[in-house]
């Protein structure tokens, strides 16, 4: 904690405590003087940050940074004269002023949304960013948690701005808050929000930002999930030939996500001991709960080294995809159904009863009914843990993994933040859990219609008690641990806010949860071993991330179309990039940005492989088995497992800022990265669906599917945002490489910008290579591997030796991962070049400068190459 007799700490409070930025002023919120929001109550304050944070349990040079800026910000507050669960109020009005938000679309997920006028603003956004071009600045407000209310902004009439506080339950009420959203300004929108964010870390001290906690390893890493591969049909010999096949390609997975399927669940009107028999999509077992807290039957009879022998059992590849097939046939009748107004439904049930029971034929019919397992196959839970024979279940089962898979270093499995979707079932577990009906906010109500929604308001979440959440996490952890996962992934993550109405509220059960399971990831994953997915919601980031540091920063990858759109799949999959890259400028300051899985062998896999190549997080997909482009994959992996990951996370570029990459019919996504030795951009045409407000759904619009121009300038990289980064942003000269046109020219700080042309579900890759000047006459800049989509991921190293007088040599030296062809800018022909110390041969293009030479792939050097270029 900051001390309130430290002498910095005093000097910060005496100096800050009236000098702000901000002004509010006869009904006007002014910015430096300039008008941002009229008509503002009465009943709503502005006080400064200092005035209100004025001690921290932070970090003191945190503590400090907050305060160093603390001008730049301060707090909204209202008052009303009746206490209530829920109060909405207006913070003023604005119209003619372009904004960016993020707001929720579903419970879980968030995205972009621009505009220029409060009434503009979409329900449940989760923050509001005013471009103010008078003062060339910016200004954000975000609504925060205060005492037991959350607050989000919604849309209101004639240009208000509105603010919502909730807490969720009817029995606690307020009447007023002091600072229920938080304000920031600033010039620059990159810095606005890491000075936003970390003045907000200190303020509330209930979350950490992502500079104060450790990554999980997969970050940097290749993996496979199983979801799309199986869903809830997943076992351990599909699983291990799945592994197989990336091994037999030699792209071996470095990490594995088992996702929704390995669990023990089953329904209510089962038998409490058995497991639901023949699932497949996810919709089916959503009202489903856990009954134990260990594998599913399907893993709990695996027998250790079953698998491992010359002659591994035979497993039909084509099976999970039929078993798909046909569930979906099923979900697609039921839902066709479900719109038809006719009152006899005899002929349609029949038709969907018979297409059930050709799924359960497909299964294998009663040969895989699920059965009651044998006296000495049982889990027990006692004080000391779990117990259970070592040649048998998932223990046996990871330990054959990895003893076969030599590189599979991380095995993580799904869980819902309450156990299972239904959360766990009671008098089944030694748990006190209880089923709770849900009700849903009137917010979330005005939301994008959602199956999950729909089937867990059916039958409510068997809820374990708050005061055991530490219990739980730990109990199915410590479990997990000890039977080889080292991680898990953790969805459904905002149901929370259904159930909360008996337990204090949503902040109140948020925060024993989150802290129980904050525990559980300290204890027994090593800190980080832990991917949160579900919970784009300002609850959870700031409440839940003290120790959590990775999380998913879009809605789901939908490799097939759900609503028949005339585009067919192709219209959402530029949907996905949007979330990803707009999510990222809020959630990438508190955890590090996953944009999720996809498919190697879907029509836009190559769309997705280019953003995920610079996105700065992990690189995994969910191919089904015998569905994979190796090739494809290549240009994202190391033999290894690793990848060559950007040192950032992926933003958008200030020109996307306030426009609408999605439907606008004009822009080009552009999102920017860093490179060890150079910066890039990547140019995605995502432009053909978004959202509708009217419809309250993400659609298609076909008219903006089409090929779009735009142009990339060196300057759209924001050098300054990392350190190691902001020398290369003082280079006088640039190499510029298009990954997908195999272009390679100059460029300055000054030069007019780049022209592009993208076609619709395509992509470019920008590279920027500071130029350095060897010598009098030698100019270099290393490209890096042009096989892989980040090329310049690829360089390690380098290390220039600058000639010093007239005659003298200079020299650069590359260190290089991966094989391929390599690629370098050049002015002049190197006198010779070096590989790992032996000459070698290279070709030089004196039209374009383009320097090349091939590298093999050397397993014992862990696939690095070392080469010299003497000048």
């Amino acid at each position: 904690m900051a001390p309130p007799n430290d002498p910095i700490h005093s000097i910060f409070n005496v100096l800050m405590k009236t000098h702000s930025y901000f002004e509010l002023s006869d009904g006007k919120l002014l910015a430096k003087n300039v008008p941002l929001l009229f008509e503002v109550p009465n009943n709503v304050s502005f006080s400064t940050f200092s005035s209100v944070c004025r001690t921290s349990d932070a970090p003191l040079p945190l503590f400090h940074r907050a305060h160093s800026t603390s001008f730049n910000g301060g707090f909204l507050g209202f008052r009303k004269e009746e206490p209530s669960h829920r109060l909405m109020n207006s913070l003023g009005k604005f119209s003619d002023r372009n904004f960016l938000s993020i707001f929720r679309f579903k419970t879980w997920w968030s995205t972009q949304w621009v505009g220029n006028s409060g009434s503009d603003l979409q329900m449940e956004t989760q923050w509001l960013l005013l471009d103010v071009p008078e003062i060339k600045s910016y200004v954000i407000i975000i609504p925060i948690i205060e005492g037991k209310f959350r607050s989000a902004l919604h849309p209101g009439t004639n240009g208000h701005v509105h603010i919502c506080a909730e807490s969720g339950s009817s029995q606690v009420k307020e009447s007023s808050f002091g600072a229920i959203a938080y304000i920031h300004v600033s010039d620059n929108p990159y810095n606005l929000m890491k000075e936003a964010y970390t003045a907000l870390r200190v303020y509330l001290n209930t979350f950490k930002l992502l500079e104060e906690k450790s990554l999980p390893p997969i970050v940097n890493k290749f993996g496979w999930c199983t979801w799309d591969a199986f869903y809830l049909t997943v076992e351990p010999a599909g699983v291990w030939h799945g592994v197989n096949e990336f091994s037999q390609a030699g792209i071996s997975p470095s990490f594995l996500i088992i996702d929704d399927g390995w669990q023990s669940i089953n329904f209510d009107d089962q038998d409490s001991q058995e497991d639901a028999k023949n699932l497949v999509l996810g919709g089916t077992q959503m009202t489903a709960r856990l009954h134990r807290l260990d594998e599913g039957e399907k893993f709990r009879k695996y027998k250790a080294g079953s698998l491992l022998g010359p002659n591994p059992p035979l497993f039909d590849h084509k099976k999970p995809k039929m078993l798909i097939c046909k569930a979906i046939e099923i979900e697609h009748a039921e839902k066709a159904r479900d719109k038809v107004a006719v009152t006899d439904m005899s002929e349609l049930d029949t038709m969907i009863e018979k297409m059930k029971k050709e799924l359960y034929d497909m299964f294998g019919g009663d040969q895989l009914l699920i059965v009651r397992e044998q006296d000495g196959d049982e889990l027990r839970f006692n004080n000391q843990g779990f117990s259970k024979p070592e040649d048998t279940g998932m223990k046996a089962f990871t330990k054959d993994l990895r003893t076969h898979f030599k590189g599979l270093d991380d095995i993580y499995v799904w869980h819902a933040l309450c156990g299972a979707w239904g959360g766990v079932r009671p008098g089944t577990a030694h748990l006190n859990s209880k089923i709770i009906p849900c009700k849903l906010s009137p917010g979330l109500e005005g939301t994008m219609d959602d199956l999950a929604v729909v089937k867990i308001v059916e039958d409510g979440i068997g809820l374990v008690h708050p005061d055991q959440a530490d219990d739980f996490y730990d109990s199915m952890h410590s479990y997990l641990s000890n039977v080889g996962i080292t991680g898990v992934k953790v969805d459904v993550i905002h149901t929370l806010e259904y159930i909360s109405e008996e337990y204090g509220g949503r902040v109140e059960l948020a925060k024993k949860y989150y802290n129980g399971l904050s525990k559980s990831l300290a204890k027994n994953f090593k800190g980080t071993g832990l991917v949160s997915s579900m919970q784009q919601c300002n609850d959870f980031f700031f409440l839940g991330t003290k120790q959590i540091s990775m999380g998913r920063v879009g809605d789901d990858f939908w490799f097939q179309d759900p609503n028949g759109d005339p585009n067919g799949v192709y219209w959402l999959q530029g949907v996905h990039m949007i979330h990803c890259a707009y999510n990222s400028m809020w959630m990438g300051q508190i955890i590090q940005p996953d944009w999720d899985m996809f498919q190697s062998d879907h029509v836009c896999a190559k769309f997705h492989a280019g953003s995920r190549a610079i996105c700065g997080g992990p690189v995994y997909v969910s191919d089904s088995l015998g569905g994979h482009d190796f090739d494809l994959l290549k240009k994202l992996v190391f033999p290894d497992g690793t990848i060559p990951k950007c040192q950032y996370f992926a933003l958008p570029t200030r020109d996307c800022i306030f426009k609408n990459p999605l439907f606008d019919g004009k822009t080009i996504l552009k999102i920017w990265n860093f490179n060890k030795c150079g910066g890039v951009i990547g140019a995605f045409n995502c432009q053909g669906a978004g959202w509708d407000p009217k419809e309250r759904r993400i659609k298609g619009y076909s008219r903006c599917y089409k090929p779009m121009t735009g142009s990339v300038h060196v300057n759209d990289i924001e050098w300054d945002q990392l350190k190691e980064a902001s020398e290369m942003g003082k280079a006088e000269e640039y190499a510029v490489y298009l990954n997908q046109a195999e272009k390679l020219f100059l460029t300055k700080p000054f030069s007019d910008t780049i022209p592009m042309a993208i076609k619709p579900s395509s992509f470019e890759i920008f590279s920027f290579v500071p130029i350095k000047q060897l010598s009098s006459i030698a100019k270099f800049a290393p490209i890096g591997l042009t096989n892989m989509f980040n090329s310049g991921g690829t360089i390690q190293g380098l290390q220039y030796e600058e000639a010093t007088c007239i005659g003298a040599n200079a020299s650069a030296k590359v260190e290089v991962k991966g094989g391929g062809n390599f690629l370098a800018y050049s002015s002049v022909s190197p006198i010779k070049c070096y590989l790992n110390g032996a000459e070698i041969e290279f070709e030089w293009s004196s039209e374009d400068g383009k320097l090349t030479l091939n590298l093999s792939w050397i397993e014992e050097a862990n696939g690095i190459s070392n080469v010299t270029f003497h000048f």
